[in-house]
């Protein structure tokens, strides 16, 4: 079943407050400026599908922004994908601007401020994704953002026809094939990436884009082996330790770092999941933490909360009907 919010039926003074609300629950909180706040129209229909949501959003002219103090308030990382039906939409964010028409869409951070303008009467499609799922199956994601992407031909098509091919079969499909959905749309637009003619022939160093996807796939192979020494790494992948860490480096992180990252992430998601049995102390071994205070000591630096903290909560969730 979808969730849907609509300024119909709201009283014109209660207007803007509550699209303003409707808008931090579907997707995070932001500021917006209206043209007419009390003439303003606009309605959303979201569909959750596991940790990716989907939401067709249908207003008249409206701009919003994402400031510093959404950010300390809101630390949840998502990107938005969004895909513009009837007029252009214009977004700033990190000194980039890129104009979106339809035919196209954009990616956005909600982890750095921006500006997104929809001058005219709009209808969006909206995908949201977890950072963590966006950095499993892309590497360096944040460099496809405010970039304008086609999705008038080839996989980006593919892409967007499959969005609006969700409101017509989703009720049909229960909670956990909803969940796979939602991980098959991240690898459709993953694939819409990697065919896009303006990344390919933007890309400076696909030689290191390579070895580094080759990389990646190793460790993500091998992340429950506690050990993942550089050398042994840098053997499997058929280079030298020194280039292994030239790689990192130009990518702003260590192999450690990475390691780690991905080591958190797989057992973030296993603490969140009501079916997981395993203790904490046995999921934290299992994804090669050896020290279980040092595996609690860091995931708490990641994502806020104690391992426990995680567990309770997705214990305590309802489950999807």
């Amino acid at each position: 079943m979808s969730v849907q919010y609509r300024t119909a039926g709201i009283a014109p003074a209660e207007r803007g407050r509550f699209w303003e609300q409707a808008v931090a629950q579907a997707y995070f909180p932001l500021d917006l400026s209206y043209r007419d706040a009390e003439r303003f129209e606009g309605s959303i229909e979201l569909w959750e599908l596991g940790e990716v949501s989907l939401s067709r959003l249908v207003t008249d002219g409206i701009t919003y922004a994402r400031n510093a103090r959404h950010l300390r308030q809101d630390p949840e990382e998502h990107f938005l994908i969004t895909v513009p039906e009837r007029a252009d939409i214009r977004f700033m964010q990190d000194g980039m601007e890129v104009e979106c028409r339809p035919g196209a869409f954009v990616v956005e951070r909600s982890h750095l401020p921006y500006e997104f303008s929809d001058p005219d009467a709009n209808a969006l499609w909206v995908l949201r994704v977890p950072a963590s799922l966006m950095r499993q199956r892309l590497s360096v994601p944040d460099r496809f953002a405010s970039l304008r992407f086609d999705c008038a031909q080839g996989a980006g098509r593919l892409f967007v026809d499959m969005l609006r091919l969700v409101p017509e079969t989703v009720e049909a499909i229960l909670p956990a094939g909803r969940a796979v959905l939602g991980r098959q749309l991240v690898d459709l637009l993953a694939l819409t990436f990697d065919n896009d003619a303006h990344i390919l022939e933007s890309r400076q160093a696909s030689v290191k884009q390579a070895h580094l996807q080759r990389i990646e796939h190793y460790l993500r192979q091998n992340l429950a082996f506690s050990r993942l020494a550089p050398q042994d790494v840098a053997e499997a992948c058929g280079l030298s330790v020194r280039y292994l860490h030239q790689l990192f480096q130009e990518k702003g992180a260590t192999l450690g770092q990475w390691v780690r990252e991905q080591r958190l992430i797989r057992c973030d998601e296993a603490l969140r999941d009501p079916r997981q049995r395993q203790t904490i102390a046995e999921i934290a071994h299992f994804w090669g933490f050896g020290d279980q205070a040092q595996f609690s000591r860091h995931y708490k630096a990641r994502f806020g909360r104690s391992p426990r903290e995680t567990r309770q909560r997705g214990r305590s969730m309802p489950s999807s009907s």
